[in-house]
């Protein structure tokens, strides 16, 4: 038998001894890293409606959302018990002293100035009574002969609260000092439509005064301030 072949065989046996005592006796020999697993397959995600009420929401996003409405929240006031609800055409005004509310009414093309509807309450038991009230608001009034002109008067209830509406004409007696005081300084051509509520509480005065063709715009809002009432 050749000797190279077991010459060739005991080389390649010390080679193998060789390598283990160098790695400590342990074998250190590079292991092949396993393939990566596959990927889950890919799955869409099921669409979710966007609630219009959620933060940075679109309030039209959402599928058969309607569009925004461009009307402005509705503004309500109260006392003495009872609130209503504001026109949306009338403005709001600063406070003023012995006011509830003061309402600035636009006024008509024909007009030189606004109209406006201020709201009173005095207090339980203080303005005095209703009949009182109605011959104070008359004396703010006369005729274009210096008379008083008559006063167009109706009792109603409202949402259970008993109201008396009146309306009046003629030239103002624009007031320059305390409530009910008549002034010097007159406005012709002037229209008057009030309100006395019987509020749980008191009474509450409302008086929307102005130019004849501004007051009459505004009837039928001052109509459904009143029926607003509850």
């Amino acid at each position: 038998m050749p000797r190279y072949p077991v010459i060739a065989i005991c080389a390649v046996s010390l080679f193998g001894i060789s390598a283990a005592c160098g790695n400590g006796g342990e074998q250190s020999g590079t292991r092949s890293p396993e393939p990566p697993a596959d990927p889950p397959p890919l799955v869409a995600a099921p669409a979710v409606a966007e609630s219009p009420d959620a933060p940075g929401a679109s309030p039209a996003s959402a599928p058969g959302a309607s569009p925004p409405s461009a009307q402005e929240p509705s503004t309500t006031g109260g006392a003495a018990g009872i609130a209503w609800t504001v026109p949306p055409r009338w403005e709001v005004q600063p406070p003023r002293t012995m006011r509830v509310a003061t309402y600035l009414i636009p006024k008509d093309a024909e007009d030189d100035e606004p109209g406006e509807c201020a709201v009173f309450f005095f207090g339980r038991g203080q303005g005095g009574s209703v009949d009182l009230n109605l011959q104070r608001w008359r004396e703010q009034f006369e005729t274009d002969s210096g008379g008083q002109p008559s006063l167009a008067e109706r009792k109603s209830t409202i949402n259970d609260l008993a109201v008396t509406t009146v309306s009046l004409a003629g030239t103002y007696l624009a007031s320059m000092g305390p409530m009910f005081q008549s002034g010097a300084v007159k406005k012709p051509g002037y229209r008057m439509l009030g309100a006395i509520i019987e509020a749980p509480e008191g009474n509450v005065f409302v008086k929307l005064t102005g130019p004849e063709k501004t007051v009459l715009s505004a009837e039928g809002e001052f109509q459904a301030f009143l029926n607003s009432l509850k």
